[in-house]
């Protein structure tokens, strides 16, 4: 070998002993920092070499309300005021069923009231049998049956619907219960077999307040409303 060739060996020789010396040995069996980090995790060791940083997530301030939560408090926004009772109570229903809609309710609830209203007054017992409950209908098969009796009929005629707004709301065990005020105008006359007028006016278009309640069973699959309860208001 020429000189060169010898003083690049021995060059590279110093650069390799020298290296060694500050960078150390490694002998295969030394922890990674993961490990160590993880070790420290789970037991609760202190590890001094960590340097806490400022600015922890916990530490941030409150975000603003997401458009989720914005969303949740606008559920029921032109049926329910935020907070009250008909709300919780739309709230309840809908935690049991989450196909419940009270706008597309409503919407069959006055197709509904009209149709009652006219199978009263025609004496339909097959339709009311399967728009009311049990108890419900006898009441009103009782109406009809005494209209007979006396040989009187009824004549009803819608004029409009002006309103029908839920006033209550409740899920009593898997029954959903929902409470709605109508308010409408309708002429009513009953007369008897002669034609005499027994009761209403056949001219005059009458202001007429109902709340009805209706109920469904949530755990069924039919989704038909029943009608359960009957009352007038103001």
């Amino acid at each position: 070998m020429d000189i060169y060739t010898i003083i690049f060996l021995a060059l590279a020789v110093f650069i390799f002993v020298r290296l060694r010396n500050v960078l150390g040995q490694r002998t295969g069996g030394e922890r990674s920092p993961f490990d160590r980090t993880a070790r420290n995790a789970v037991q609760g060791a202190p590890d001094n070499n960590v340097v806490p940083m400022p600015g922890k997530i916990i530490d941030q301030a409150p975000l603003a309300p997401s458009a989720d939560v914005a969303q949740q408090n606008d559920r029921w926004k032109g049926l329910a005021d935020s907070g009250s009772a008909l709300a919780q109570g739309l709230d309840a229903i809908a935690a049991q069923d989450s196909s419940f809609d009270p706008r597309h309710f409503l919407s069959g609830a006055r197709g509904a009231y009209e149709m009652i209203v006219l199978a009263f007054a025609n004496g339909d017992r097959r339709a009311l049998r399967d728009l009311l409950s049990s108890e419900v209908y006898e009441s009103f098969e009782a109406v009809i049956r005494d209209r007979e009796k006396h040989d009187q009929k009824t004549e009803t005629r819608f004029v409009s619907i002006d309103k029908a707004e839920l006033v209550a709301a409740e899920a009593r065990d898997r029954t959903a219960q929902l409470t709605v005020r109508f308010v409408s105008q309708m002429i009513s006359v009953t007369r008897d077999k002669s034609g005499t007028i027994v009761d209403g006016n056949p001219d005059k278009v009458a202001d007429i307040t109902d709340v009805w309640t209706f109920a469904r069973d949530m755990t069924s699959r039919d989704p038909n409303w029943k009608l359960v309860g009957t009352g007038s208001g103001h």
